[in-house]
């Protein structure tokens, strides 16, 4: 058995419910009460500018992936630009999805204190965070298959909702509203905000959507990617779209889009005011199985990216050692400890721990999407063969996405509420940069001393 690489055994079903489970979660359970409140029902427009985005960007992750069917997302970075560029989007992707996972590992505790409520906070996050390492560090078929029920659960959970709101909204109930649109139009229209509002909401939605490059992480672990890839995106993003857009409109339709935004899930919310039974335990149930699925989901990321840093000599390379099972066990045994550090900070400051972290975005991702359509319009002209899933309408249609993508990153950077995480994110910005033109320079001398003696 080799002890020095990934293993090809996640099957179409893994992967497609990987990149589910990284874009639904707190995302939609929690984040769609504040859309709500900066778009107003409108948000439903910021849904589906934020998903044609995602389109673009998997597709043209897609067709990268048909032509070098062994590369993942850090490896296509570095053939289309080089070691630094690379090397910066690497680190900086980890950087990210290693707060979200911390992130995720204190929310699935604070949904446990609403049972062990005498339990502290810390203690509850870092028996979550030994759960996740401990699924990470099996074999990765079984690490999927356990991926596969986690993101089953809340999928099922939004099919049912989807299916009873709608059932409310549309009047086919007891406990129907007297007019299903009074909410939709009713309280300052459909475009409360206005389209400002729309656009500052998409903000939001597109850190909602990170987490769909997961199958790019993966790519290097799935058997048959030229025939899988292509059918499991178009897959996920029409899942995602539907998963986003319906709940949300049913949210909106049944309660004020004014007096969504609060601590209490928009769902719970909804659950409420219909009047079911037992309904808190339930959600926060399917909340808690939400989060740890996300965790879950992170800590591959988290490892995967570590492994192909090391690969790549940007990370040290006993990160590229490998368990009996195929795991990555150096690279999750090194993010389980960062994941045990940020349970402990909640010991210092159980109340605050989680808002803290949250100020920090998801623009990290955007540099992500971004370099993946800059690769794509970089390398298809070096394509050795034109792959039959394309992108189509190239350049313009790469050329819109990064438009787009760019806009948002911009607009994220200047927008108020957030300046903590922008100081934090491109002060790590620039201490990667450094990093690399250091590690660059390295590279080019022992290059030089290499070539000399021979």
């Amino acid at each position: 058995m080799s002890q020095n690489g990934l293993r090809k055994e996640l099957l179409p079903r893994h992967v497609q419910f990987l990149a589910l489970a990284g874009m639904i979660g707190t995302g939609i359970f929690k984040g769609s009460g504040e859309t709500l409140g900066i778009a107003g029902p409108g948000v439903v427009v910021s849904y589906l500018l934020g998903g044609a985005l995602l389109l673009i960007v998997m597709v043209a992750l897609a067709e990268m992936a048909v032509v070098y069917p062994n590369h993942n997302v850090q490896h296509l970075v570095h053939k289309a630009f080089g070691f630094h560029i690379s090397f910066i989007v690497g680190w900086l992707y980890w950087i990210n999805w290693t707060l979200v996972t911390v992130v995720e590992i204190l929310a699935a505790g604070s949904f446990l204190q609403f049972w062990f409520s005498d339990t502290p906070l810390w203690l509850l996050s870092a028996i979550c965070a030994a759960l996740i390492i401990g699924i990470n560090s099996l074999q990765v078929k079984f690490y999927g298959e356990m991926e596969f029920w986690f993101a089953s659960i809340k999928i099922i959970a939004l099919v049912l909702f989807i299916v009873l709101g709608g059932a409310v909204l549309l009047g086919l109930t007891d406990f129907s509203p007297d007019t299903p649109t009074q909410h939709l139009f009713g309280h300052g229209g459909f475009f409360p905000n206005g389209i400002q509002g729309v656009f500052a909401a998409c903000l939001i939605v597109m850190f909602s959507f990170g987490g769909s490059e997961l199958i790019g992480v993966a790519i290097s672990e799935t058997k048959d990617v030229k025939k899988v890839l292509p059918k499991v995106i178009k897959g996920v993003v029409w899942r995602v779209l539907l998963f986003y857009i319906a709940p949300i409109t049913i949210i909106a339709g049944l309660i004020p889009w004014n007096q969504v935004a609060g601590t209490e899930s928009p769902f719970i919310q909804v659950m409420d005011a219909i009047g079911i039974p037992g309904v808190a335990h339930v959600m926060n149930f399917i909340l808690l199985t939400a989060v740890l699925s996300a965790a879950n989901s992170g800590m591959f990321a988290t490892s995967r990216t570590m492994f192909s840093l090391a690969e790549k000599g940007e990370a040290p390379k006993l990160l590229t050692k490998t368990s009996k099972s195929g795991a990555p066990i150096n690279a999750i045994s090194l993010n389980g400890l960062f994941l045990l550090i940020g349970a402990g900070l909640a010991y210092f400051a159980p109340d605050s721990i989680i808002g803290t972290m949250m100020t920090i975005p998801g623009f990290t991702m955007l540099l992500l999407w971004l370099s993946i359509c800059a690769a794509q319009l970089k390398l298809r002209p070096e394509y050795a063969e034109m792959p039959h899933f394309k992108m189509k309408l190239f350049p313009a249609t790469t050329i819109v996405g990064i438009g787009g993508l760019g806009i948002i990153l911009l607009g994220s950077t200047f927008s108020k509420g957030i300046s903590v995480g922008t100081v934090v994110c491109f002060t790590a910005l620039a201490v990667l940069i450094v990093l690399a033109l250091i590690m660059g320079r390295k590279k080019r001398e022992e290059a030089t001393r290499f070539k000399n003696a021979q």
